[in-house]
């Protein structure tokens, strides 16, 4: 049974956006060399728990950044939170890339490198313990962060799940 997942409407939210990496990308061609710039980006609201990825690639660094934000507001996803910190431990792949993502008591802040670290943030996680694990290619490391906040399920979602009550978890 697929889940299907409602498309978040960018206007509702008040997105801050963060660069990720930017690559100087060349492409050889008969003339010479082509240069373009290629940006991830991730944008995100932290009060409402929202945030999503995206990459642009243009002749200038602003244009690529500005594509990355309009694909990365196409790409919204809601993360399930429990107050300042995540449910439960994950663990999240994308290609080579794994991210071990576990929650962390109050004061202990975001334990996380450069590209899990953006996501994290702009998704209003403030307590999370983090370890990349495999490839540090930015774009794979972000996929697989992606792929361990989809991964996260709500009291509510595990109670159903069993057939129990929420209060006998």
């Amino acid at each position: 049974m697929p889940t299907v997942i409602k498309k978040l409407d960018a206007g509702h939210y008040q997105l801050k956006d963060q660069v990720v990496s930017i690559n100087r990308v060349t492409k050889v061609v008969k003339g010479g060399k082509n240069l373009s710039f290629a940006a991830l980006v991730v944008v995100g609201d932290p009060t409402a728990a929202v945030v999503g990825y995206g990459s642009g690639k243009a002749k200038e660094v602003p244009q690529a950044i500005r594509k990355g934000i309009e694909a990365a507001k196409k790409n919204l996803m809601r993360v399930n939170l429990r107050q300042t910190t995540i449910p439960h431990s994950v663990l999240g792949r994308f290609g080579s890339g794994m991210v071990l993502l576990k929650p962390a008591p109050e004061g202990t802040g975001v334990i996380a490198g450069g590209a899990v670290r953006a996501v994290m943030t702009s998704a209003g996680v403030q307590n999370v313990l983090t370890k990349s694990i495999g490839t540090t290619n930015p774009h794979n490391v972000v996929k697989a962060t992606f792929d361990a906040l989809r991964k996260l399920k709500s009291r509510d979602a595990v109670a159903a799940l069993r057939g129990k009550a929420v209060e006998e978890l």
